[in-house]
């Protein structure tokens, strides 16, 4: 996410005495907060998993009391804790090749056309919003490098943004415990893996990596690219947003496709008049840009 990111509203245990108590109004800056810089809508049912979570910050930063440390997160002494803070209350959850369907549908109706354009020249490019710890850039990558395996000589790229810097440092490492790997195809595991460095363990082989660009980006905030993308994917990641904020990112994703360019969204996510934003609907939660609409001014946050 980055850009903004999964949300993992499951409890995380710790010491009931170790606990500072975050009451309903503490509760609801917090939540203010997490809208306001992340575009994550937390419902007051999560208020037990976000005092359990952000203890551990008020111990980290020395802070007594959710009072205190909330009004440092607002100063800009204390920016970097506020990103820290945003990190805490939400948690990566990714697996290579994530709702096959997707690639199933990039793979036999989206590639053929892209590698055509590729190989004539053209520049092809793809964004993964909310990247997580790197196993759906890479999967695109692996696809790509499967349509066309001479594609590290054409202008093709994976741009993979994430609002979390520990999570794209995971990312650009590329190792994996095997657990991790049941969605890799036996085939690709054989062309596009290697052994990692520890028993058990397996990296991205350099010609897939080569292939990824990692970033960090706030989904909410200015997007900074300046070129449109042929196909975007930003999956799991809108759920967790209010409808507002969903609204006011569909201009944003159309503006960025380039005419007849693809988006794909998580099983939970839909667009809901997809024909009012600019967009056909093509199969589950898989769209594709039409028309034109304005792009909204980039100073304001989503």
């Amino acid at each position: 996410m980055s850009a903004a990111k999964k949300v993992n509203f499951a409890s995380t245990q710790i010491g009931a005495s170790d606990l500072t108590v975050l009451d309903p109004g503490m509760f609801q800056r917090v939540a203010a907060v997490a809208e306001r810089e992340a575009g994550l809508s937390i419902p007051d049912a999560k208020r037990a998993m976000v005092q359990s979570r952000l203890n551990r910050r008020l111990k980290i930063t020395g802070h007594t009391d959710f009072g205190d440390y909330l009004d440092f997160i607002e100063h800009k002494e204390g920016a970097e804790e506020l990103r820290h803070m945003i990190c805490a209350l939400t948690t990566n959850v990714s697996h290579f090749f994530r709702e096959n369907h997707h690639f199933e549908t990039f793979q036999e109706q989206v590639l053929p056309d892209l590698m055509e354009r590729a190989r004539g020249g053209g520049r092809i490019r793809i964004w993964s919003a909310g990247c997580s710890t790197g196993q759906e850039p890479y999967s695109i990558a692996m696809a790509l490098l499967a349509a066309e395996p001479t594609i590290a000589n054409h202008d093709v790229k994976v741009l993979a943004t994430d609002i979390d810097q520990n999570v794209l440092s995971v990312a650009r490492k590329a190792v994996y415990d095997r657990r991790l790997l049941d969605g890799v195809p036996t085939d690709f595991d054989r062309s596009f893996l290697e052994d990692g460095p520890d028993p058990g363990q397996r990296q991205v082989r350099q010609n897939v990596r080569d292939l990824v660009v990692f970033r960090h980006l706030n989904l909410i905030e200015t997007w900074p690219m300046r070129g449109q993308f042929d196909v975007i994917f930003c999956r799991n990641v809108l759920i967790y947003f209010s409808e507002a904020t969903q609204k006011l990112l569909w201009p944003r994703f159309h503006a960025a496709l380039r005419p007849e360019g693809w988006l794909f969204l998580g099983h939970s996510e839909r667009m809901q008049t997809p024909e009012a934003e600019g967009f056909l609907s093509t199969g589950v939660t898989s769209y594709q840009r039409r028309g034109d609409i304005r792009m909204p001014r980039q100073t304001q946050k989503a």
